[in-house]
């Protein structure tokens, strides 16, 4: 995780005071906040604004706050066969261990909690980067585009452009032997 700054406003900002630094408490959230931009890529993401909910379990242990749960996120993009839209809900697993300030400070890749706090949106950002689909499809038996004309071969299944003539042959195309 890239430590950035929390901003307190965030709905993906929790405050774990009740914890103080040592194991036990256990506090549920069930939250929904807007998502941040650039949950994605270019052909499929979380959109901005969108609803995230959360299900998530903080519990107290030795070295930090650990955060295990789900968010439920919007997506939408499009079929990489067809290129029609798509717009789904998807569930992410989230499990973070957010270490206090001063624990194990060789470890720059990990969560931290900040100021009593601690931040949900990079754990939500990569883990929604890792269920993304690398090619999301509308469905899995999707027909995609006729390569001659692009027409959608799901809305058109008997698309046919007749018998392919060989373009070596085209030429000829009208020719039918009669000379006078």
């Amino acid at each position: 995780m890239t430590n950035r700054s929390i901003d307190p406003r965030s709905g993906l900002v929790f405050d774990i005071r009740e914890f103080g630094h040592r194991a036990g408490g256990s506090k549920e959230i069930v939250n929904e906040a807007p998502a941040p931009e650039g949950i994605g890529n270019a052909v499929i993401g979380v959109p901005t604004e969108s609803p995230i909910r959360l299900e998530v379990r903080l519990e107290g242990v030795g070295d930090g706050v650990l955060a295990t749960g789900v968010a439920v996120v919007q997506l939408r993009g499009e079929c990489a066969r067809c290129l029609t839209e798509i717009d789904a809900d998807a569930e992410i697993d989230l499990q973070e261990l957010f270490l206090f300030p001063g624990v194990d400070p060789d470890d720059a890749e990990a969560s931290r909690v900040e100021a009593e706090m601690i931040d949900l949106e990079p754990v939500i950002r990569d883990a929604a980067m890792l269920d993304l689909p690398f090619i999301p499809l509308c469905s899995d038996d999707c027909a995609g585009l006729c390569l001659t004309c692009g027409a959608n071969l799901n809305a058109d299944p008997d698309h046919d452009h007749g018998e392919a003539i060989d373009p070596r042959w085209a030429g000829l195309t009208g020719w039918n032997g009669d000379q006078d």
